[in-house]
């Protein structure tokens, strides 16, 4: 019955699941001030929760509103630009032709220029098309992301009230040791506040850079770029050099030398190194996950839950790696042991290979 009831409920509220989720994650984070606010307050709760949820609306939900709808409007400009801006690349006479001309083989693919030409215009089009179409359909969304966020403040409001008093009925019921519940809530927590401080704060950092950049450079949609580049910034060792770098070369292509050094400056050498230098400050040892961890966890939580699953993807990699811990040491009396393995199989491979007589 508890399984039963449980599941029929949680399929009647599915729609309101994320946005219950996100505002006890929100809740989380922004606790210590709403107790300061608190204390300041003469103990009154109610008040200080209004306040915070107003710092939230006015600091990070109307801004971000504002930069979504400027990101929307240069996306679909630049969509629409790229079919005549490939075709001019490649139609008129520029740096362009002098490095075509030293591929191998050149001559015998001129007479079939017009067709690639209009094959690569199809193609941009193609994907432009997508683009807009995408584009369209995230603004249908918009309703949605408003109601969701207004159920998330709404939901926020008595998290921060008695949200304890809820926290601990939910241990309550979990099948673990204090011990183990405290562990998956500090990993959850703490990794929670390493996405938040890390990958969000560093990306925005990252992605401002580059975009003043591209701006500088004279590039359309230097906020939508820059925002492309505050996602790409969580893949390891490639990150906004995804977007910038392949830039990079195009303009050395038509001859802009200018545009280049300032990508190169301010996108590789600032932003690049923005991330070793910031990091470690923010992050600190609030997790310890594996690289390959966060960046799996983070593009499939992109993939199931959207934007916002750059936090919920690692959280959810942190219980899985925890609960797994939990599991080896709650039966580790029951668990075999394992020996070297690698070192026995190297050897049984070395064994195997036939010996011609000859060393090395």
């Amino acid at each position: 019955m508890v399984f039963l009831i449980s599941a029929i409920f949680l399929v009647m509220i599915h729609s309101f699941l994320m946005p219950i989720f996100m505002a006890g994650l929100f809740s989380a984070m922004v606790s210590p001030l709403h107790q300061w606010l608190t204390k300041r307050l003469g103990g009154r709760a109610n008040i200080a929760s209004i306040l915070t949820i107003l710092g939230i609306v006015f600091l990070v939900l109307a801004p971000l509103s504002v930069l979504i709808g400027i990101i929307v409007a240069q996306a679909i400009n630049v969509s629409q630009s790229i079919t005549p801006f490939v075709q001019t690349l490649l139609n008129e006479p520029s740096t362009l032709a002098g490095y075509l001309d030293k591929i191998p083989y050149y001559d015998e693919i001129v007479p079939y220029r017009d067709v690639i030409i209009e094959r690569g215009g199809q193609i941009v089009g193609s994907i432009s098309g997508f683009l807009i179409d995408s584009l369209s359909s995230v603004t249908k969304l918009t309703v949605n992301a408003v109601f969701g966020s207004v159920i998330m403040l709404y939901v926020m409001f008595y998290f921060l009230n008695m949200g304890t008093v809820l926290l601990e009925k939910i241990l309550y019921f979990l099948p673990l040791q204090d011990r183990e519940e405290q562990r998956l809530l500090n990993n959850f927590t703490s990794v929670a506040r390493a996405t938040i401080k890390g990958t969000l704060i560093i990306g925005i950092m990252q992605g401002t850079i580059c975009g003043v950049a591209f701006a500088i450079a004279g590039i359309k949609g230097p906020v939508f770029w820059g925002s492309v580049m505050a996602v790409t910034s969580i893949i390891p060792a490639f990150g906004t050099a995804i977007v910038w770098a392949p830039t990079v070369i195009i303009l050395a292509l038509l001859g802009d030398f200018t545009g280049v050094i300032v990508l190169v400056v301010l996108c590789g050498l600032v932003a690049g190194n923005l991330d070793n230098l910031v990091r470690p400050k923010l992050v600190g040892r609030d997790t310890e996950m594996h690289d390959l961890f966060v960046l799996f966890s983070t593009l499939g939580g992109i993939s199931m839950f959207g934007l916002l699953g750059i936090i919920i993807g690692p959280i959810i990699a942190a219980l899985f790696i925890t609960i797994w811990e939990i599991y080896g040491d709650t039966f580790r009396d029951y668990l075999p042991e394992v020996g070297a393995v690698l070192p026995k199989v190297i050897k049984k491979q070395t064994d195997d290979v036939p010996n011609d007589g000859q060393d090395g």
